[in-house]
């Protein structure tokens, strides 16, 4: 099991930029799938972005397309969550997720709040 910790939530004016930081600690394997889900007030948690790791393939939700890019640093075990032209409707607690054989980790979440 590894241990998954988000950080750089916050509170930005409409078309402001965050980036978000999650690192994984534990028996890591620099070969499994990091990513982002995000869940609203009242809405069901909902994919954002993930990064493989052998290849660092990067697959997005339509609904960040071209504002938000993950990327990963495998020496600090950290994916990264870039996110620009930030608007309300990305207001929502992110978690960060690691993939591995034994399953899916989670983070305890960041609250990202975007006024207009």
């Amino acid at each position: 099991q590894l241990q998954v910790v988000e950080s750089g939530g916050g509170l930005v004016h409409s078309g402001g930029s965050l980036r978000l930081s999650c690192a994984a600690s534990g028996r890591t394997n620099r070969k499994y799938v990091m990513g982002w889900f995000r869940q609203a007030p009242g809405k069901e948690r909902e994919f954002v972005a993930s990064i493989s790791g052998s290849y660092g393939v990067t697959f997005y939700a339509d609904s960040v397309k071209g504002r938000f890019t993950i990327s990963r640093d495998n020496a600090k075990d950290t994916v990264y969550l870039q996110m620009n032209s930030l608007k309300p409707e990305d207001t929502a607690v992110y978690y960060c997720y690691a993939d591995q054989a034994a399953g899916r980790d989670w983070g305890q979440g960041t609250q990202v709040t975007v006024s207009s």
